[in-house]
């Protein structure tokens, strides 16, 4: 495996838009690498975004803009990133669901807001980990290459490469906390095997909740 990703320190967290490593197929073999969190948002996410900054703007001047102010705008309209795919049949997630699209994204322990622990206005995080030794484990990741977008103003156009990783309905440890979904989460080598080399066909089979019995809340991180 090839590895481009430097000298990795230890990482207490990760935020959306990121760097972080994950293991990715590449056309040269498989790579650890590290890639910015936060695949392209869909053209009708961008289109809507845009849509409300020109009427601000038409607003403000007290006139239209024209096809090509437009067009202009929306090039420059800033995606942060979409961190997670959940709608596998959608046609903006379809292009990137091949092997050569496919990661893993390592982890010991993950996190979401607990708004039942809610105090002084602040929602902590509740964390979940396979077990309190806080194993490695995987998660199902998609990523895209050199994609050129908007991701800061302040930083304008960039081509960079991207990633984010599949999600699936929460199971019976992470619902009471995230009644949404949860990461597809892999903690074998033959599912790792399964995700990085199969048809999509067969892939998909893998977007579903981890085990009750696999995953427990672990305490919060210092």
């Amino acid at each position: 495996m090839g590895d481009t990703s430097g000298n990795l320190e230890p990482s207490i967290d990760i935020y959306p838009d990121q760097a972080a490593p994950i293991v990715r197929n590449t056309s040269d073999g498989r790579e650890l690498a590290r890639v910015r969190w936060g695949l392209p948002s869909s053209q009708y996410a961008q289109l809507q975004a845009t849509k409300k900054r020109a009427a601000k703007i038409e607003e403000k001047r007290g006139a239209k803009l024209d096809d090509g102010e437009f067009a202009d705008l929306l090039r420059m309209e800033p995606d942060r990133g979409t961190t997670n795919v959940r709608n596998t049949d959608s046609r903006h997630w379809k292009r990137w669901l091949g092997v050569e699209h496919r990661c893993v994204v390592p982890f010991t322990s993950f996190a979401e807001p607990d708004p039942a622990s809610k105090t002084d206005g602040r929602t902590p995080n509740a964390w979940f980990a396979l077990d309190d030794s806080r194993p490695l484990a995987f998660f199902a990741g998609i990523w895209v290459p050199q994609w050129e977008s908007v991701r800061k103003v302040k930083t304008g156009l960039e081509t960079i490469d991207l990633y984010g990783f599949l999600t699936t309905e929460p199971n019976g440890v992470v619902q009471p906390v995230h009644q949404k979904a949860m990461p597809v989460i892999l903690t074998t080598p033959d599912e790792l095997e399964t995700w990085l080399t199969v048809p999509w066909e067969k892939a998909c089979k893998l977007q579903r909740p981890l085990l009750n019995t696999d995953l427990k809340v672990v305490p919060q991180r210092d």
